[in-house]
């Protein structure tokens, strides 16, 4: 493999490595410049410096977005190398916590309060003026977010999956027990339990393909031979709980606490509860700053 090239400009070199390392994740010019923070022109230039440099094509081009090519894959682990290798560089010479740099990428939940992560990002801010925290959401749930986190695009992120990729560690944040939600003037609203068999006819109001509670109820209908028919798929579990109160249909979620206007019913069946985490690799070492915020986020769970 090409040696990568000195040049005068130091931040320079690491900007290059940077935007490669960003395009390589992404797939895409103009995600990687927005995950930078770049202008998408700037990452294409910078791209085409860093391959100038090796002398070697890094991506292909194709109709759906750019893929390494061989030489490419040869040279990502060695510029991520690099780039992690600054970080802790960085990390050993911040003496007193309040000169932390660096940016942490959390991926969250928009509408589900796991724990009080304003007041923990506010403290943190103050604390840690010079460090950036990103926030990020997928529309596929917990299940998209640790893609992410795999894939190098999340530093840290709310994890709900019943079992969770090798090189993941999760730290125990919340649990919520699935409850079953449906209108007050729903023939099963003044029951005080249910179990599934007795919902499988009802149209069901359900999260979307990939949310950990989804992963869970499926699971848990599969095993008792029950087909269901979902007639709406949110992109929040407090969704579902809006919509089954409306009548829309019936949702089987976890409570986590939100209002409901409808009625509430425990749930016969055995279903183990949502066990909401925060999750980051365990096969790399996070940098100092991504340490302190997952510290702060653990230590919030019983607040």
């Amino acid at each position: 493999m090409p040696a990568i090239e000195l040049v005068d400009d130091g931040a320079m070199e690491t900007r290059l490595l940077e935007q490669f390392v960003a395009v390589a994740a992404e797939g895409n010019v103009t995600r990687a410049a927005e995950r930078l923070w770049a202008a998408q022109s700037t990452v294409s230039a910078g791209i085409a410096s860093l391959e100038r440099t090796l002398g070697a094509r890094l991506f292909d081009r194709t109709g759906r977005g750019l893929v390494l090519t061989a030489t490419g894959e040869d040279v990502l682990p060695h510029a991520r190398a690099v780039l992690d290798g600054l970080d802790r560089m960085r990390d050993l010479a911040v003496v007193d916590d309040a000169d932390l740099r660096g940016r942490v990428r959390l991926g969250i939940f928009t509408s589900m309060d796991v724990v009080d992560l304003t007041g923990v990002l506010r403290r943190f801010r103050q604390r840690h003026p010079l460090v950036t925290v990103e926030l990020m959401t997928s529309q596929s749930g917990t299940t998209g977010l640790v893609q992410d986190l795999v894939a190098g695009r999340l530093d840290l992120a709310y994890c709900g999956l019943p079992a969770v990729p090798s090189g993941i560690h999760v730290e125990p944040l919340r649990e919520m027990p699935f409850r079953v939600f449906v209108a007050p003037d729903h023939p099963l609203a003044g029951r005080r339990s249910v179990s599934l068999a007795e919902l499988a006819d009802e149209p069901f109001v359900d999260t979307a393909h990939g949310f950990g509670n989804r992963l869970i109820l499926d699971a848990a209908l599969d095993r008792a031979g029950i087909r269901r028919r979902v007639v709406a798929e949110m992109n929040d579990m407090p969704a579902v709980v809006r919509f089954a109160s409306a009548g829309l249909g019936v949702g089987v979620v976890p409570d986590s606490g939100v209002r409901y206007d409808g009625a509430v019913l425990e749930l016969e069946d055995d279903v183990e509860p949502l066990r909401i985490g925060l999750a980051m690799r365990s096969d790399t070492e996070p940098n100092r700053a991504t340490r302190t915020l997952a510290r702060d986020v653990v230590a919030a769970r019983c607040g």
